[in-house]
């Protein structure tokens, strides 16, 4: 076991590398160090001789239930300052650019949002498989991380969506019409509606869909059996199957996507949630974009109802 990362943990069992979100008291929600330590995990696993198959999973309630709201949507609205200059990354170089009396610089939102994207996506870039397993929720951005891997599995009640397509969000990765394909992904994201488990395989989001309580054999026994090929063939097939994925533009998906996300949140309506989730905290401003679709609680996380953003 590592304890070499604030978000996750990494452990090497046999031939598999698991890789598990580690802030199950905050719904596994994403900091500024999520995509860094996902990226750095998923590196260390790539080469190691050991590792055939890498398993991403959550810890908790559920996989992961989108950005951490306390810090992006709270933080964007209390006016700090921030060094003139400084990183992206810092709340108050992004309240800033966040003030709708202020000039927006576009290219600032994309700077960071491009950066949780590139980490994200070492899943789908890594040469060995990867392989998400879902439970309970994987909503707003844990879906931006899950359609980057290589597979997916989940339990049948796993909630799955990206209910900030309603408000303040566009899911950055681009990868919802890759997966799913142009109309599914349209219905998904023209609504912010949520699917389950069990819809999602039979979408075919989703390589299986158990109860819950055989959720853990089933994945053991998927990375199981991946674990018995020779990496050089693993990486060959990923390598063959991904040059037709990749054809479709993916890159370009996730470039139109982050611009379009960074929009999302200076639209009026925009604005608008910001102020809401400032004034009366994020719980309540979701509460508020979700009541009227009559699924305010439906993805909610522990300790934290409702967390989404993209």
């Amino acid at each position: 076991m590592s304890a070499d990362y604030r978000t996750l943990t990494y452990e090497v069992t046999g031939a598999i590398a698991r890789i598990t979100f580690d802030r199950p008291e905050h719904g596994n929600a994403i900091t500024v160090d999520t995509p860094i330590e996902l990226a750095s995990a998923v590196e260390r696993a790539d080469v190691d001789p050991a590792v055939h198959v890498i398993l991403l999973s959550g810890r908790g309630k559920g996989f992961c239930g989108g950005y951490d709201l306390s810090i992006f949507a709270e933080g964007m609205g209390r006016g700090a300052s921030g060094e003139a200059g400084g990183s992206v990354l810092d709340p108050g170089v992004q309240a800033r650019n966040h003030d709708p009396a202020a000039t927006w610089d576009p290219m600032v939102d994309y700077a960071m949002m491009s950066r949780f994207n590139r980490g994200f996506s070492s899943l789908l870039h890594a040469n060995k498989p990867t392989v998400a397993k879902l439970h309970g929720f994987a909503v707003a951005g844990g879906t931006d991380i899950a359609l980057f891997a290589d597979q997916i599995i989940c339990a049948d009640d796993t909630r799955i969506g990206y209910p900030p397509a309603r408000v303040w969000g566009i899911p950055a990765s681009g990868m919802w019409a890759h997966r799913l394909g142009d109309q599914r992904a349209k219905r998904l994201l023209f609504t912010g509606d949520l699917i389950t488990g069990r819809q999602a395989h039979e979408w075919g989001l989703a390589i299986d869909a158990p109860p819950p309580e055989e959720l853990d054999d089933r994945t053991e026994d998927l990375v199981g059996r991946i674990a018995q090929m020779p990496i050089n063939q693993l990486v060959m097939a990923k390598l063959a199957l991904n040059s037709a994925l990749l054809a479709q533009g993916v890159a370009n998906s996730g470039m139109i996507s982050t611009v379009f996300d960074g929009i999302a949140r200076h639209t009026p309506e925009g604005y608008a949630f910001q102020a809401r989730a400032a004034a009366d905290g994020f719980r309540e401003a979701v509460r508020q974009r979700d009541e009227p679709f009559g699924d305010a609680k439906s993805h909610a996380g522990p300790g934290n109802p409702a967390t989404t953003r993209p």
